[in-house]
């Protein structure tokens, strides 16, 4: 017998408004899914004359998808305020909850309109009793309660943490239920692929240079063996195959103007998977500190980002 998503989460220690919210952001990643897989035949592809906060040209899915997150009636109760990779600010909900919500609605959406690998990426935090400030969302990744992602593929998945190990979850597009396919994700001990954007290796810091070198000279080098290396433009998609199979995933701060801090945000999708990737086994740093350690300074940080395999990212470590 398959187990769905509301009879797993009452097998975890967690109080009930946390496993509801759990089960609504699911239901909300099912309907933007359903979005995804729909937007060419309802012409909801391409670009809208119009940048986000992050002084990105907005996709028309990033828009949509987000407005479906900001829905009230799906955190009633249950969520106080949310924050989103699209938004400028906080958005308070009419109702107090227990938790504070941050998202990126669409992660990878330059790949939306060549069908490639797209999802969607959440936190959740404490919620204070009083009136929520953006201050309240600015805490270390060690604070957040919940984490996960759906990746919008040949099959839509739904992968969580509690702090209780990382679980995985497919949706039954017939049924519209959350099924069961992997109770505790681990990563491998070692792995021989790493995922980089080789087109800025002219920028990047000798540390990063001298791993992807050596991983680059293969068995004659020396690490000793021969590594692949994946790219595909969305985080969400490179951090699922790592989760799945192994690796290490480098987006490192690097010279260019505008990347000396990094690329990546930190609440929206960084802290979030250095979460899933420590639950998993695995290890997350900026290159030296640990990812989960650091505390925001605004909404919108970014930040460089090692996480994967904790034998490679202990390797790029050392070369900083």
């Amino acid at each position: 017998m398959p187990t769905y998503l509301p009879a797993f989460l009452d097998t975890l220690e967690a109080p009930a408004s946390l496993r509801q919210l759990i089960i609504n952001i699911a239901e909300a990643c099912r309907d933007i899914g359903q979005t995804v897989n729909n937007s060419a035949l309802n012409n909801l592809q391409g670009e809208l004359a119009q940048e986000n906060v992050q002084g990105e040209v907005q996709k028309q899915l990033d828009v949509i998808a987000n407005d479906l997150m900001l829905e009230p009636a799906r955190w009633d109760g249950l969520v106080s305020a949310l924050a989103s990779e699209e938004m400028d600010t906080i958005y308070p909900l009419p109702s107090k909850g227990d938790y504070l919500l941050t998202f990126d609605p669409i992660d990878g959406s330059s790949n939306i309109d060549v069908n490639g690998l797209v999802g969607t990426i959440f936190s959740v935090l404490p919620s204070p009793s009083g009136e929520v400030t953006e201050a309240d969302f600015l805490k270390a990744g060690q604070e957040q309660v919940a984490a996960g992602y759906a990746i919008y593929g040949p099959q839509t998945t739904l992968l969580f943490t509690l702090g209780q190990g990382v679980h995985a979850f497919t949706l039954n597009r017939d049924t519209g239920a959350w099924v069961l396919i992997n109770p505790s994700v681990r990563l491998p001990e070692s792995t021989a692929e790493f995922a980089i954007n080789m087109a800025y290796q002219r920028h990047w810091h000798p540390p990063v240079r001298r791993y992807v070198e050596e991983c680059l000279a293969g068995k004659t080098g020396p690490r000793a063996k021969d590594f692949n290396m994946r790219w595909l433009a969305s985080m969400v998609g490179d951090l699922h195959r790592i989760l799945t199979r192994g690796g290490v995933f480098v987006y490192p701060t690097d010279t260019r103007k505008g990347s000396e801090n990094g690329k990546l945000r930190l609440l929206y999708e960084v802290a979030p998977f250095s979460f899933l990737i420590e639950q998993a086994g695995g290890m997350a740093t900026d290159g030296r500190d640990r990812i989960l350690d650091i505390v925001p300074h605004s909404l919108h940080q970014r930040t460089g980002v090692v996480l994967g395999v904790r034998e490679e990212v202990e390797t790029v470590k050392s070369y900083h």
